[in-house]
């Protein structure tokens, strides 16, 4: 792995459509996964924390205790020990305000998102253009190769991604 601290950060949606695979890709990483909710309450953090540990997650950052600089909705409010600090975020459904706010504080975004056009899309320095149910298990099944990967030909292989390019191809099978 290439990150020096990545984080998952995920909603109650990404829990209910692929918490499994979600916890399987953090468990298999060792990520560690924070629950960030745009309309958070304790009680619904809670909530979504103890589904992910009853699924198995080995490593819950909770201590929500800093705010995402110039962010208005509730997303702001997130963990110094984990997105506040991380290099890398995976978020697989992201609001666009966020993501760029994260990009401004010198992150690198993954997302997972339908659409190319989208402000998130448009933010992010990775945007997976697919359906989260099919994008996740497609990640876990190509975890293993990209882990017994030397760290010299990862960083090729990030560095030879073009976000941009990559939305315009998205684009073109779309016929749009």
């Amino acid at each position: 792995m290439i990150a020096e601290k990545p984080v998952i950060s995920v909603n109650g949606n990404t829990v209910a459509l692929v918490g499994e695979e979600i916890v399987k890709l953090s468990n298999t990483l060792n990520i560690p996964i924070e629950v960030n909710l745009f309309h958070r309450t304790e009680d619904r953090v809670r909530k979504i924390e103890n589904l992910l540990r009853n699924m198995g997650c080995k490593w819950l950052i909770s201590d929500a205790d800093t705010e995402i600089p110039d962010l208005a909705s509730d997303r702001r409010i997130v963990s110094r020990r984990g997105i506040y600090s991380a290099d890398v975020v995976f978020v697989p459904l992201e609001d666009g305000d966020r993501c760029e706010k994260l990009i401004k504080m010198g992150k690198k975004v993954i997302t997972v998102d339908l659409n190319p056009l989208s402000r998130t899309a448009q933010y992010a320095t990775i945007t997976i253009v697919d359906n989260i149910v099919r994008a996740i298990p497609n990640m876990l099944r190509i975890v293993d190769e990209l882990l017994s990967k030397e760290k010299d030909k990862l960083l090729d292989i990030v560095s030879s991604f073009n976000n941009e390019e990559n939305l315009k191809q998205s684009l073109q099978l779309m016929h749009i």
